[in-house]
């Protein structure tokens, strides 16, 4: 890695060929590019990724785009939060040399013929409660991938059937990518920052750190000694369902060869919201489970 970079200003660009241009420009440097992808409304946990990306790399290139793609017909696209102004300063400050903000006319100049499908390990949540939402994506990553080239690229645990399919896309899709994960960050009660937490209403804020306090129902159950994944996700269902205002999508305990993974999702007031947790088999040994109970 050479001495990281110091720009005077953040570099911004809105068009595919100049910010392609501009990170093959560093790379014919010798320099080593983090990538930063995000959809905008930055909060600290994207300013997380782009620290990260600072220390770890030569250049940091963080991206904004609100992807159509990956919305529904009934979902937020249209209100999704927008504040370029307070995204450049903010990015700025956390170490980003570039600042990708294409148009949507400019990532996808037609109507998409080509689209990217991968297939998750965690069928039934995301993807089955957003149909066509994970390959959404899928094919803007990608696209990603081809305009930055050999990169790190940086994504939150917090969104973790999307980490998968990253990681799938780099393994199957041969990418020089380097997918690194880094650790949700959470309010002091908890909540998962995100950017459709602005949505959330004093009331609704106060109501929203139950899918975190179900996230640990889930992982002190585990390490009681329960070992049955149905058991466990109604653990914490029911914990969701002490918060009238909250709507349980859906609640469920997976179990793996390394960790068991809890995974919630509920609308709060107008906000969709989604959290994660990993339980160590060492809390919650696989080969205990009941399997058909």
């Amino acid at each position: 890695m050479l001495p990281r970079t110091t720009f005077e200003f953040m570099e911004l660009h809105g068009t595919v060929d100049g910010f392609r241009a501009a990170l093959d420009g560093e790379r014919c440097s010798g320099r080593t590019i983090g990538l930063v992808p995000t959809m905008g409304a930055l909060h600290d946990g994207h300013l997380s990724l782009v620290r990260r990306a600072a220390k770890e790399c030569d250049v940091v290139a963080t991206t904004i785009f609100v992807n159509p793609l990956q919305f529904g017909p009934d979902e937020d696209l249209e209100r999704y939060p927008r504040d370029l102004e307070g995204d450049r300063s903010a990015a700025e400050a956390a170490g980003s040399d570039y600042l990708f903000v294409p148009s949507e006319r400019e990532m996808y100049p037609r109507e998409p013929k080509a689209h990217v499908t991968v297939t998750t390990t965690e069928d039934g949540l995301e993807a089955a409660s957003r149909p066509g939402h994970l390959d959404g994506v899928a094919t803007v990553v990608t696209k990603l991938f081809a305009l930055t080239g050999p990169c790190r690229a940086y994504f939150g645990e917090k969104d973790h059937e999307q980490l998968e399919v990253v990681r799938a896309l780099v393994t199957d899709l041969s990418f020089p990518v380097e997918v690194v994960s880094c650790p949700t960050v959470r309010a002091p009660d908890g909540l998962a920052l995100s950017s459709r937490n602005a949505y959330l209403t004093a009331d609704e804020r106060h109501a929203a750190p139950v899918l975190y306090r179900a996230l640990e129902a889930g992982q002190a159950c585990l390490e009681s000694g329960e070992r049955d994944p149905t058991v466990v996700s109604r653990v914490m269902s029911d914990l969701v369902g002490t918060e009238p205002s909250v709507r349980l999508v859906y609640a469920e305990a997976r179990p793996g060869d390394v960790e068991w993974r809890l995974f919630v999702a509920a609308h709060v007031g107008v906000a969709r919201l989604i959290d994660t947790l990993a339980v160590p088999v060492c809390a919650a040994p696989v080969d205990t489970v009941t399997a058909g109970r």
